[in-house]
């Protein structure tokens, strides 16, 4: 195989693995393109990488998705060599027998992989709502905010993040993982997101610090920075929280992503924003970084607006140009810098 047709073979494989791994939605995958590749005498052997990078990926194996994901996926990729191919695969049906028989669980897991070679795996409910919040699955704007961390690291090192709104955690455990925080704080409202969270945090390989009320008066807190930054998973109830209670997590950086999701939503959001706003430290009130998908422009003008009424300045940040995550490649997302 010619080196130009090798980096295209690279490069659709990296491409399925990518998709397969964060369940991304099939029809996202480049199946035309893998048709083309499946002409060539090659096809057999760039299929069996893909059933490698894929369903027998080490990581799906481990911690595996949805089954009927996988079952809709095996069909799919059945279905593209039988149209090209007379002999069968057995490699391919043999997998598919085993999805078949298996049981579908109430939890799933994606896996996103990051630069450094290492990755986020995070349980997720298989329901897109279920149990009466949206925090259960990771959203777009997550993807996009964690993608500009990694690309602005010291935005992160060495400093506190409290994130709002972390829902399953993956902005949160990607920037853990490659930013180096010293401290992380998770927070969310919901009971059984806070599990999850939790879970997740686990999952991933990182320790959990006791849910205190005053995290700065908690020795961990306090120590010198190591490795892997201490993480918190804290309840946050954004209408009920006090300035004093915010101001205990010595925040030097906040976050959030995904949550303009209503109108008393982001009265609410204003408001923990305004409270933040008096969390000085070193004669300074933390930054703040809020990335959301613009599924509605009067929701956005709203926030602006309101942001405006509370005297919180704001400039938007330009889009950046790393693309590591697979999501929907038509979603319009933004990123706002507040000043608080």
């Amino acid at each position: 195989m010619a080196p130009e047709e090798n980096g295209e073979a690279a490069r659709l494989l990296r491409s399925f693995e990518r998709r397969f791994l964060a369940a991304r939605a099939l029809r996202s995958f480049p199946w035309q393109s893998l048709e083309e590749k499946l002409r060539d005498s090659s096809g057999s052997e760039l299929l069996l990488n893909i059933l490698q990078k894929t369903v027998k990926h080490p990581l799906c194996v481990k911690h595996p998705p949805s089954v009927k994901y996988a079952r809709g996926f095996l069909s799919e990729l059945i279905r593209k060599h039988e149209a090209v191919h007379t002999e069968p695969l057995d490699e391919l049906y043999e997998a598919l027998a085993e999805v078949l028989t298996a049981e579908e669980p109430t939890q799933c897991h994606r896996s996103y992989l990051l630069p450094s070679g290492d990755s986020v795996t995070l349980s997720e409910s298989t329901a897109i709502v279920s149990h009466g919040t949206t925090g259960l699955v990771t959203w777009n704007a997550a993807l996009y905010l964690a993608e500009w961390a990694l690309e602005n690291p010291a935005a992160f090192t060495h400093r506190t993040v409290l994130e709002l709104g972390s829902g399953v955690g993956l902005t949160g455990l990607a920037i853990c993982k490659t930013c180096r925080p010293r401290a992380y704080i998770f927070s969310d409202c919901h009971s059984r997101v806070l599990e999850q969270l939790q879970g997740n945090v686990l999952l991933n390989g990182l320790s959990l610090e006791p849910s205190v009320t005053a995290p700065a008066q908690h020795p961990a807190f306090k120590t010198p920075d190591t490795e892997n930054p201490r993480v918190m998973v804290a309840r946050l109830d954004w209408d009920v929280v006090t300035a004093p209670q915010l101001a205990a997590f010595w925040p030097d950086i906040v976050i959030a992503a995904d949550v303009l999701y209503c109108p008393e939503t982001i009265l609410s959001l204003v408001g923990v924003l305004q409270k933040l706003s008096a969390c000085q430290k070193d004669q300074q009130a933390p930054d703040a970084y809020v990335a959301f998908t613009i599924r509605n422009p009067e929701t956005c003008q709203l926030f602006t607006t309101e942001l405006g009424r509370a005297g919180i300045l704001w400039e938007e940040l330009p889009r950046h140009d790393q693309k590591l995550f697979p999501y929907e490649e038509h979603s319009e997302m933004a990123i706002l810098k507040l000043t608080l």
